[in-house]
């Protein structure tokens, strides 16, 4: 798919960050666009900033993508309003509960893997009969780079982002022979909000947060015209995937700790040190 004018975009998690970029930049090439945000001012605030663009026409809904229910029902107003999804980009996501293993709560783990992963499932299944039913379409799931390596105090993150991929690249497989397009996107370091309530998110935020989310959705974009699946973009994103399968996983181990031990509280790691 190469011309949006007048496709019906699904954009989750669009309130904010690359969801709001993705929404001004379809809007520039006039789409019709589906938007979703948790956040209801939010997403009033993205809504509000496409009025005077060249988006064909604009219908949003605030409610968690975590609740199955809810993204039916934001489907089906979304085929009653715009008519069928050509594109949908599962773009929601939270930050994590930011602790170790061993501190964090059964809830922080809940709540990641329902808004992270299950958003994701249910995005994809809730609209994927309608691409099936125009005869053309295109899947966006954002996994990150930390669905390629496992990292410190992101255990809940991690294992959400891993699931996505695990789901995508299923999913690619079972849609082969399908005009349906999928596109799993790991995005690197992007400069968006979503590490603010994180323990030391400031200073993660201020490290490793560097990416205009609007490069990511040029490269999207770019990725949807020519069908590449695997997008792999952001601050230090190549590193990480070239770590991803080029090194030992004991030898990145150690290279991902020694990275990310200044941002890491060491009172909550004496419990596990070695001993002499």
């Amino acid at each position: 798919m190469k011309n949006f004018a007048n496709k019906v975009i699904v954009i989750t998690g669009a309130g904010s960050g690359m969801g709001r970029a993705y929404a001004l930049e379809f809007a520039r090439l006039g789409a019709r666009l589906a938007l979703n945000d948790y956040d209801a001012a939010g997403l009033a605030e993205t809504v509000r900033m496409l009025e005077g663009s060249q988006a064909a026409a604009v219908f949003s809904q605030a409610f968690d993508v975590g609740d199955r229910e809810a993204m039916y029902a934001f489907a089906l107003a979304v085929q009653q309003a715009l008519g069928n999804a050509h594109v949908v980009i599962n773009n929601a996501g939270v930050g994590g509960g930011g602790q170790p293993v061993w501190a964090m709560e059964d809830q922080d783990y809940e709540r990641t893997l329902r808004i992270n992963f299950f958003g994701v499932v249910h995005g994809t299944r809730a609209f994927l009969p309608q691409l099936l039913a125009n005869g053309e379409g295109a899947i966006v799931n954002v996994s990150s780079i930390f669905g390629l390596v496992g990292t410190p105090n992101a255990s809940d993150y991690c294992a959400a982002k891993f699931a996505v991929r695990g789901f995508t690249e299923s999913l690619m497989v079972e849609l082969q022979e399908s005009p349906i397009s999928v596109h799993l996107l790991h995005p690197g370091g992007i400069n968006t909000n979503i590490a603010k309530d994180s323990p030391n998110g400031e200073a993660f935020t201020r490290q490793f947060l560097k990416t205009d989310p609007l490069d990511v959705v040029h490269e999207v974009i770019r990725c949807i015209g020519s069908g590449k699946q695997r997008i792999v973009i952001g601050h230090q994103s190549r590193p990480v995937w070239l770590a991803s399968w080029a090194m030992t996983l004991e030898r990145r181990n150690r290279l991902l700790y020694r990275m990310l031990k200044s941002m890491l509280d060491p009172r909550q790691y004496d419990l596990v040190r070695r001993r002499s």
